[in-house]
């Protein structure tokens, strides 16, 4: 029987990759998420769905969302986003289709468990002349008095992220490249454009890479242009991806990320596979990012002064503190020093 995590939320079944529309709404913590549940391998894309009253103990709801329209028949329902309007619960996710390829939808709730696609999708038929057919993953936040989204895609070898804007959260007008990534030369994936401590940060994935997967780029924003400043890889991995950011009900930017990797054989006969990290504070020091632990992960978090029982790239830092979080086969790691702060996302 295969371990089950306490801590960590894993579907009670199926396979999961990407958290998905992170949002805090009706005094719960929503966390969506790729899923299959069929088996413990990749296929067709449902969203999963589990609450939260603490970030740590999590309940699994029924699926939120089924590919179950003509744009949805090839690949499903990928990655996205949520945003509350009017106390209204959107969801804005890729579908994907036969004849359309990689589109955007939305569908919407006011109980934040029953959801009901818009009508009129896609919103976004179709990619940008600036973008291919790797055109995916919308983040949707507002932005003074306009709703801005964030899209991944790929052009001419280069990544580059999107960025649309609306009023309406229906209607959708393409605005141009946000930034062109000169030294990733596939599609961005899980954008994420958020301010922090006075600055813009710009986060997003590289698929391919197992460590490092993960990059935020830290800059200013104007309501226009992204100006990029300065680049870190706070989590080295090897088990950290598509991770997302969101705003808690006390202001506090928190974020979840994957815990797995697309290297990793599943076994045939697994039961689950994917997990999330535990919830993220993200803050900004000195143009340097750190993740930590939630606070409400206080009684989840050892210290560590034996550090020769650790791998090696622990012992590169005897003289940092270390802290990690055991659950079941992963363990996540987080050094911490006067001028750095890092972690380490490792299943066993």
């Amino acid at each position: 029987m295969e371990s089950r995590k306490r801590y960590h939320f894993e579907p009670e079944k199926g396979w999961m990759n990407d958290p998905n529309g992170l949002v805090y709404y009706k005094g719960k913590y929503h966390a969506f998420f790729q899923y299959n549940p069929c088996s413990a391998h990749w296929d067709t894309m449902h969203w999963g769905h589990a609450v939260s009253s603490d970030l740590i103990h999590w309940e699994e709801l029924p699926i939120a969302l089924y590919p179950d329209m003509p744009y949805e028949n090839d690949g499903g329902c990928f990655s996205g986003s949520a945003i509350v309007k009017d106390e209204r619960l959107y969801l804005f996710y890729t579908s994907v289709s036969h004849e359309m390829g990689q589109t955007q939808s939305v569908a919407y709730s006011d109980d934040g468990i029953n959801f009901i696609k818009y009508e009129g999708n896609p919103v976004i038929g179709s990619f940008p002349a600036d973008g291919s057919k790797e055109f995916r993953d919308p983040k949707v936040s507002k932005y003074k008095d306009k709703y801005l989204m964030v899209l991944g895609s790929v052009k001419d070898g280069c990544g580059v992220v999107l960025k649309y804007e609306s009023t309406d959260l229906l209607s959708w007008e393409y605005k141009g490249v946000l930034y062109r990534a000169s030294d990733y030369d596939k599609a961005i994936e899980c954008p994420d454009l958020f301010p922090l401590e006075g600055k813009y940060v710009l986060m997003y994935s590289e698929i391919g890479k197992t460590f490092d997967a993960v990059k935020f780029v830290i800059g200013s924003y104007d309501g226009d242009k992204f100006t990029p400043q300065n680049e870190c890889h706070p989590d080295h991995g090897p088990e950290f991806y598509a991770a997302q950011t969101f705003l808690g009900p006390d202001g506090r930017r928190l974020l979840i990320a994957w815990l797995f990797d697309w290297q990793r054989k599943v076994p045939d006969d697994a039961v689950r596979a994917g997990a999330f990290t535990i919830p993220r504070e993200v803050t900004l020091t000195d143009d340097k990012i750190k993740l930590l632990p939630v606070r409400e992960a206080a009684l989840l978090v050892e210290k560590i002064d034996d550090h020769d029982c650790f791998p090696d790239y622990v012992n590169r830092h005897p003289s940092d503190n270390i802290s990690i979080i055991r659950d079941a086969d992963s363990m996540e790691v987080f050094i911490e020093s006067d001028d750095h702060s890092y972690s380490y996302s490792i299943l066993l």
